[in-house]
Order: C-alpha cells, then structure tokens, then sequence
C-alpha cells in the first residue's frame, strides 16, 4: 500500500489508498472507486465482485508477483486501468 501511495506521488496522481478487513468491505466499498484484492484472498473475488457490481463498482485480484515483489507503481497502473474500463452500469 505505501509502495502505491508513493508511486502515486511520483507521478502526482491525487488517489486515497487504504487497506481495511474483509469483514469491513461492504461498509467502505461505496466510498471508493474500486477495490483491489491481496493474492492470499483472491477466493474470495466472486463474493466481492457480485457486491461490488450492485453498486457499480470493480474488484480486482492484485497481480501475485507484483504484490510479492512491492511493485507498487504496477499495482496502481492496474487500478487505473481498472478505472478505465467501460461503465458497469451501461
């Protein structure tokens, strides 16, 4: 998450990253743009990405040799591709 936030200031993209519990993910969903998983809990990607699609948001699964190697500047291009891809609600 630091490695994300600090490539994000490299490359002066304003963004609000946080990490918070699986239990807390439906509560915090609706204030962000999206959502990217850790390796270790990508099974849980179906259940997420169900919930997050009934309030038009995306789920991703963090890339595992990104996520062990702290690529945090890959981790944030691929949320902003994420961010990119067409509405989910058209």
């Amino acid at each position: 998450m630091n490695k994300m936030k600090q490539a994000a200031a490299a490359q002066g993209i304003a963004v609000d990253i946080i990490a918070v519990s699986m239990d807390d993910f439906e509560r915090t969903l609706p204030n962000y743009d999206c959502c990217l998983l850790g390796p270790q809990i990508k099974y849980k990607f179906e259940e997420f990405n169900k919930k997050a699609a009934a309030v038009g948001k995306r789920v991703a699964v963090i890339d595992s040799m990104d996520y062990g190697m702290m690529r945090g500047d890959k981790i944030l291009a691929a949320a902003l591709a994420l961010l990119d891809e067409p509405s989910l609600n058209k």
